[in-house]
């Protein structure tokens, strides 16, 4: 049995931000500046229960997508990239079951 394994080490800097966004404008993609490039990051839409998750090693635009009747898929397109124009943060695609005008979002960023 061959086994791959691969591994990001430390820098043994702690980078967590957290956060909500709310919009009642034209929906879009949201960029959000964190000060840093996380390797994880979970959005929940606080009013449907619908999330995503993506961590380091995912494409970008995918994601964990969970909606709240319970089902899971990966998405791979309209999730989350990282690393925005600035490099210190992540973008939230447009997925119309997570990221809806008037529902507010909370999200979680660890780098």
């Amino acid at each position: 049995m061959a086994v791959t394994s691969t591994q990001t080490p430390s820098d043994g800097v702690a980078r967590v931000a957290t956060g909500r966004y709310l919009t009642s404008s034209t929906a879009a993609a949201i960029e959000i500046a964190c000060g840093f490039t996380p390797k994880f990051v979970s959005v929940l839409n606080m009013t449907s229960g619908d999330s995503y998750q993506w961590m380091e090693g995912m494409a970008d635009a995918s994601a964990l997508k969970q909606v709240a009747a319970g089902t899971s898929s990966i998405i791979t397109t309209l999730g989350i990239t990282p690393s925005i124009s600035t490099g210190q943060g992540f973008t939230i695609g447009l997925d119309l079951d997570v990221n809806v005008i008037n529902e507010q979002l909370s999200w979680l960023a660890i780098g």
